[in-house]
């Protein structure tokens, strides 16, 4: 992406985030997760705390657990029932209210994959391809390029139109998926009717996570923190997380990369800048820090855990959230398919 069209995109964001503000009750929201496994601290951070601030603004706000879409890099779907419950049970637990907002799962909603088909033929096998997302997801996936992987911003297309979300949080990597919703959406009034508005992205200054290795912070890597911790599990994998012999203290991602990525996490936990706990940590060593580490991820997560313990003591409470917002997904769904339907003279 050129500087001058991220410039726009930016510009554009700030003018959206004003009318948000200003109206809220004008906007609906999209956004989700795969469910490939637990969620962490970079979920919660780059995620879920601005959807939780959307719809505590009074922005309508879905939130789509992607089951479909686990498959799109992998070979197999897992404990997929699992992980989708869990990512519920941190959504609400983090203060995604089920009385204002949808949580649904992908799977579960057949007219919303049924936009996949006209989508499809909006789109051509070169915009596909040229999508940074899917080579990025090919690239690291190490196989060969499923038509799933090959036709995700696709998917992501008709997560965000069939509920005709007309605003979605994103980060910069993301304008692409964006762009290519809008574009189906143009091409679909151009060719049939105006059903669809164009979803506008709103760019989010979320901070970079990085994992306990210094990489970015992933299940697939093993270098997390997950929110469904212990107290106890936390400590222990700060513990064993790998730093250097400098027994001195300081932050340089560069050349120390994993006492750098302590030290981010500690400042995201407790509001203070990496370099001002180095500076405080001084010589007491790698020991030390993973105790300031700790006690820090630990108070930060402590009602967040609270609350999620809460919730999952009480029988069948998350799989009533999952069904009900089930049911509203496919309610809205089957409304947009008609109209879609409709548009095309597809309806009998």
């Amino acid at each position: 992406m050129s500087t001058d069209t991220y410039t726009s995109s930016v510009e554009r964001s700030n003018v959206l985030a004003t009318d948000i503000a200003a109206d809220p009750g004008m906007y609906r929201t999209l956004t989700g997760e795969r469910p490939t496994g637990p969620l962490h601290l970079g979920h919660l951070f780059g995620t879920i705390r601005e959807r939780v601030r959307l719809q505590d603004l009074g922005v309508e706000t879905v939130v789509v657990l992607a089951d479909y879409q686990v498959i799109t890099d992998r070979d197999a779907i897992g404990q997929v029932q699992r992980h989708v419950y869990d990512a519920a049970l941190d959504n609400i637990a983090a203060g995604i209210d089920p009385d204002k907002s949808t949580i649904f799962t992908h799977s579960a909603v057949p007219a919303l994959n049924q936009l996949l088909l006209p989508f499809l033929s909006l789109v051509t096998e070169a915009e596909l391809h040229r999508n940074p997302t899917v080579k990025a997801e090919l690239a690291a996936s190490g196989r060969a390029l499923s038509g799933l992987l090959l036709t995700y911003p696709v998917h992501q297309a008709a997560d965000i139109l069939f509920c005709k979300a007309n605003v979605v949080p994103v980060g910069k990597d993301q304008l692409p998926h964006i762009e290519m919703s809008r574009v189906i959406a143009r091409r679909f009034n151009d060719r049939y009717a105006a059903i669809f508005q164009e979803p506008q992205a709103l760019l989010t200054s979320s901070p970079d996570v990085p994992g306990l290795d210094g990489r970015k912070m992933s299940k697939s890597f093993g270098n997390a923190i997950t929110l469904s911790m212990t107290p106890e599990e936390t400590a222990q994998v700060i513990r064993r997380t790998p730093t250097d012999s400098d027994r001195y203290i300081s932050y340089d991602p560069d050349t120390r990369p994993g006492v750098s990525a302590l030290l981010t996490v500690a400042g995201l936990c407790t509001g203070k800048k990496p370099e001002s706990i180095a500076d405080e940590i001084g010589s007491a060593g790698a020991g030390a820090l993973k105790t300031l580490v700790t006690e820090s991820v630990n108070s930060f997560l402590a009602e967040h855990r609270r609350r999620r313990a809460e919730l999952a003591a009480q029988p069948g409470y998350v799989q009533s959230i999952v069904r009900r917002g089930n049911e509203l997904a496919n309610e809205t769904a089957e409304q947009t398919l008609r109209e879609v339907r409709r548009a095309m003279g597809t309806h009998y």
